[in-house]
């Protein structure tokens, strides 16, 4: 165990590290090389999903991106539902990397700890910067005026969000509680590791979530 708590600051160097290049491999292949999407704010979602999928991500956007002169094809449901919690996680992934470091560097805490502090501002920058996301998206497909355009993304997405944090959120608990009860900040490599985790979890108990969306009409078929 002891050689195990050793090396997981080294482990969460090299994936903190990979997850980075795929984000940036992402980026340069949509900024650089002008492979330009039909989706503006999928510009964004693909690069931020790679911070906690790595790899994966990448073999994703090249499997589903669609060009900016592209028809969108029709998806089968697995992939429609990957593509919407993508979309969901990336808000929730942006906001708690926002409210994780904010709480740190102003030192908020309750009951002694940062923990609580850290959810409930994490849960408020993600699920804005989440319904942000899920209206860039509605907007421009419906056409709606910006309070429809709102109101339809708030239905869309609110679930969704919610169910993606669960899965994060309870895993911090347990890090922040159980596995690393003299506290992980921030500044440390394995903070984000634990986070990066924790997104992973949010991914699978924001899936059936979005099925039921996507199916039921509530959520676009990305």
């Amino acid at each position: 165990m002891g050689s195990v708590a050793h090396m997981l600051p080294l482990l969460a160097t090299i994936a903190i590290a990979i997850a980075l290049v795929a984000a940036g491999w992402i980026i340069w292949d949509i900024r650089i090389r002008g492979n330009r999407l039909k989706m503006p704010v999928m510009e964004v979602v693909w690069p931020v999903t790679a911070l906690y999928r790595g790899p994966l991500s990448v073999y994703w956007y090249r499997r589903w991106r669609v060009p900016a002169d592209a028809s969108v094809p029709e998806r089968s449901m697995p992939v429609a539902t990957t593509l919407a919690v993508s979309h969901c996680g990336a808000g929730c992934t942006l906001g708690d990397i926002v409210g994780s470091t904010l709480v740190f560097v102003v030192g908020l805490q309750l009951l002694g700890l940062a923990l609580w502090p850290e959810l409930a501002i994490d849960f408020v920058f993600a699920f804005t910067l989440g319904i942000i996301f899920q209206y860039l998206t509605i907007a421009p497909i419906r056409n709606r005026s910006r309070r429809d355009g709102l109101v339809a993304a708030l239905k869309a997405d609110t679930l969704s969000l919610i169910a993606f944090e669960v899965g994060l959120f309870a895993w911090m608990i347990l890090v922040q509680l159980a596995l690393f009860r003299e506290g992980l900040h921030p500044t440390e490599m394995t903070f984000w590791f634990m986070m990066q985790i924790g997104m992973a979890l949010g991914f699978l108990t924001a899936f059936p979530v979005n099925w039921w969306l996507v199916r039921s009409g509530v959520k676009e078929r990305m």
